[in-house]
């Protein structure tokens, strides 16, 4: 393990805005059980998807959507926040 000091955008939390040393812009660092939860709503829109329910699908895909949304949301604050254009 290495130990580094990162530079914090926003407040820490389940998904912090973070630039690591090196780096040109932030990323954002999502906790692992928000990581977990994020992968298994994915699994089960692929298993709805799967097994022919797309209503069910389409209702998780649209839920997932809406995390990463809110987490790009963030991640645009935090760079306008701080004058940083976005890398994309």
């Amino acid at each position: 393990m290495e130990r580094v000091e990162a530079e914090l955008f926003t407040e820490g939390g389940n998904d912090a805005v973070v630039r690591l040393p090196g780096r040109r812009f932030p990323g954002v660092l999502i906790q692992g059980d928000s990581l977990s939860i994020l992968r298994s709503d994915l699994a089960e829109a692929v298993e709805a998807f799967d097994q022919g329910d797309l209503a069910v699908a389409r209702e998780t895909a649209v839920l997932l959507l809406a995390d990463l949304d809110a987490l790009l949301t963030r991640y645009v604050a935090a760079l306008e926040a701080h004058e940083i254009p976005r890398p994309y």
